[in-house]
């Protein structure tokens, strides 16, 4: 028996159905001619419903009428299904009295205008799908041209069967990764559209370009310019029917809208972020790379900026820009130095001077094989310069490793605002532009590291003093960066040797190593104390009769047991002193002229008691400090001190400590629990052109290892003090210690000029 189908209206027809069932293949091309906001679900036809298709096959079915709705119309309902995409009939009911459209009218308009949604939807994650796709068949196609025609790396003859070169391996490597975040992409996929995608290639998947939407987003990643048509509101949940925007990664513009909130997205981002990097790094470290060309002078290497912003990116106006380069052997292998830059306490404790405090944040990638070639982390570091007048450097930055060849690594530094949008970046006082090192094994345990510093920075924040020291590149360039690992690879050495200190007493190496770690507290408390890191929790204090290059601070200490309890004030300045850095670090770290600038020496020589080595000069040492004309009923206190010198920097700091306390820490004790307050200096070369260097503003550079330059020119000094006004906590803070301490600073700044006779 043969039965006639007939069209009949189903009881619990979905909308979707509804849709189906009505459409006219017509309004494709239709939507095509107009722009997506302007239709966006407007166009409905007249009493196109599931009741119109019940005529049978002898009845003619009706004309059906186009309707278009007013702008009005689609103004107000376009700002109704931004609050709620799936009205009720009763909101239905009161939008189709208010704009004058009958209630089905109005049902179909918000139908097509969810189903054009998840449409529009359904291709920007097809578009996303297919970029991903042809970037792996790329890939593999490399590949196949590789394994086809494989080459020795040695020879450059034809290849044993199965050997491969370490490019192809990284290939693979990089190729799985991509499998697997394609994997990632389209389960996320499946999520938001609320159905399974078999295959990027299949019609079901690419079907969603068919629908002659016109999808206004680039792609052209970071940094990259997009014509941006009418903004899709990402983010859409379905599942529920409630339409919801994500709040974006702060200062990042994702290159796909839909992934904002994603982690995943963020570090794709980031990975992205550091391999440009790396790249830049690279080049910059090649030694005929065009990117480098001599001074005026000829003594010293400076950024060909119109080649780097041809290569890579102009800088932002407003900034100043530091970019330098330098060269050096070090005592230390690259994987002993390689684990140390990956790590961040060895790395802060490696730069002492320079890192006031380094904080990990995340571990975005792994090193692969159990090595750190391909480690990625997210880092945030307060680099510092040894001078209140020069305010800490804050940076968020990716470290990212890599290794390029056998007994080749390079480590490169970016900050993650590179990429940004200008409007993010615009209050921000300095940024760290791709830098870092590349260290090649050398024979004998030393290595050959090249480093590259590059940042910029906004110079107002900078006081008038130390402006040419940063222009010139040695306050935060290269050539300190280089100095400064000369300088602790040479202390390790000589501390992980058999030879014996010159010392005047017998300390075993747990002393040693006890007096050491004092003497390395000792001297950060005086580095936080004068740039004012947040390694400590100081407060400043603005003080209106004190100029603006006096930094007055304060900190109230309860329980931290290596400092004295109660009120502690920390006061420091820099000056400009008509003598050499070499010559001054000489004058003030010499114990038989003490008494011409130090209170504490009680008007006569101090004698040294305990001597322990840092390196080959004899002014990188920690000693321990005796006046000679003191009481010998009163030999209670005795002077801590710590002397290092290199080319960029020379610091001498040093603390009263008791005895009872310094007998315990050199037996081996624990030096933690001895309280201690700093003072001291750091001198830095001057680089200003009418007192130090005939060059154009800048500092040649050149000065010999361990020395502060000929006896010429002159020096910047940083006096800095840390002193107990009150053992009570709870204790106020008055101007009469401000005073003080300032008077105090003022009187030794005096004597020290007096004594070297100068004015």
């Amino acid at each position: 028996m043969h039965f006639k189908s007939q069209p009949r209206k189903m009881e619990g027809h979905t909308d979707m159905g509804l849709i189906c069932e009505n459409f006219d293949t017509g309004l494709t091309g239709r939507m095509r001619d107009d722009e997506y906001e302007s239709r966006s679900g407007s166009d409905n036809f007249d009493g196109a419903s599931g009741d119109d298709q019940d005529a049978g096959d002898g009845h003619p079915k009706r004309k059906k009428r186009y309707h278009r709705h007013t702008p009005h119309q689609i103004q107000e309902l376009e700002s109704f299904f931004k609050e709620c995409p799936h009205p009720d009939e009763k909101q239905r009911l009161d939008l189709s009295k208010r704009l004058s459209l009958e209630n089905k009218q109005v049902k179909f308009w918000f139908q097509n205008r969810r189903t054009q949604m998840k449409t529009q939807l359904e291709r920007h994650e097809n578009i996303m799908l297919r970029q991903e796709n042809e970037r792996l068949r790329a890939e593999n196609n490399m590949i196949k041209d590789a394994m086809s025609n494989p080459v020795c790396n040695s020879c450059g003859g034809p290849a044993l069967p199965g050997q491969i070169s370490f490019e192809e391996h990284q290939i693979r490597i990089e190729n799985a990764r991509l499998k697997d975040e394609l994997t990632r992409i389209v389960s996320l996929t499946n999520k938001f559209l609320g159905k399974p995608i078999s295959s990027l290639s299949s019609p079901m998947s690419l079907s969603a370009a068919n629908s002659g939407l016109e999808l206004g987003i680039g792609m052209k990643g970071i940094g990259g310019s997009s014509n941006v048509g009418t903004p899709l509101p990402m983010g859409l949940d379905f599942g529920d029917g409630v339409l919801t925007s994500p709040p974006a990664i702060p200062g990042i513009r994702s290159p796909m809208g839909l992934l904002g909130n994603d982690a995943q997205l963020e570090r794709s981002i980031f990975i992205d972020l550091a391999l440009a990097a790396m790249e830049e790094l690279i080049k910059m470290a090649q030694a005929d790379s065009p990117l480098w060309i001599k001074s005026l002078d000829g003594e010293k290497e400076v950024l060909n900026h119109e080649e780097y912003a041809r290569l890579f990116s102009p800088k932002p106006a407003g900034y100043a820009t530091d970019a330098t380069r330098e060269t050096g052997i070090v005592i230390i292998n690259s994987l002993a130095l390689i684990e140390t830059l990956m790590d961040a306490n060895r790395w802060a404790e490696m730069f002492p001077s320079i890192i006031a405090r380094a904080v990990p944040l995340d571990v975005i990638t792994n090193g692969m094989g159990g090595t750190r070639n391909g480690a990625l982390l997210l880092m945030h570091s307060e680099v510092q310069l040894l001078s209140p007048l020069v305010p800490i450097r804050q940076v968020r930055f990716l470290r990212f490793c890599k290794q390029h060849a056998e007994g080749v690594w390079a480590v490169v530094d970016v900050s993650v605002e590179i990429g940004r949008d200008a409007a993010n970046t615009q209050f921000m006082t300095c940024r760290r532009l791709p830098s870092g090192c590349v260290v090649q094994d050398m024979p004998n345990g030393y290595s050959k590291v090249t480093w590259v510093e590059h940042w910029q920075y906004d110079e107002s924040v900078v006081h008038q003093l130390y402006r040419p020291l940063l222009n010139s590149g040695i306050g935060f360039g290269a050539h300190r960066w280089i100095a400064t690992l000369q300088r602790q690879c040479e202390c390790l050495a000589i501390l992980m040797s058999s030879i014996t200190s010159d010392d005047h007493t017998a300390l075993s190496q747990a002393g040693r190593r006890s007096m050491l770690k004092l003497a390395q507290r000792m001297t950060s408390n005086f580095c936080s104390g004068v740039c004012a890191s947040s390694a400590r929790k100081w407060e400043s204090l603005p003080v209106g009769t004190l100029g603006d290059d006096m930094r007055v601070m304060t900190r109230k200490n309860v329980d931290d047991p290596g400092e004295p309890p109660g009120i502690v004030l920390s006061a420091a300045t820099s000056v400009w002193m008509p003598v050499s850095q070499q010559r001054l670090f000489n004058f003030l770290r010499n114990e038989q002229l003490r008494s011409e600038w130090d209170i504490l020496s009680n008007g006569g020589p101090m004698q040294e008691m305990v001597h322990i080595a840092k390196g080959q000069g004899h002014g990188n040492c920690v000693s321990l400090l005796r006046a000679s004309a003191v009481n010998a009923n009163d030999s209670s206190m005795l002077i801590l001190q710590e002397t290092w010198t290199d080319s960029s920097c020379s610091v001498v700091v040093y603390a009263p400590v008791d005895v009872q306390s310094l007998n315990v820490v050199m037996s081996g004790g624990d030096s933690a629990y001895v309280a201690l307050l700093p003072s001291g200096f750091a001198i830095l070369p001057d680089c200003q052109s009418s007192r130090y260097s005939t060059s154009n503003n800048s500092c040649n550079g050149n000065i010999p290892k361990g020395g502060g330059g000929k006896d010429e020119g002159g020096s910047l000094l940083t006096v800095g003090f840390q002193i107990l006004v009150n053992n009570l906590p709870t204790a106020k803070l008055t101007m009469e210690s401000v005073d003080t301490v300032n008077n105090l600073i003022s009187c030794t700044i005096q004597k020290i000029k007096g004594a070297l006779r100068v004015a």
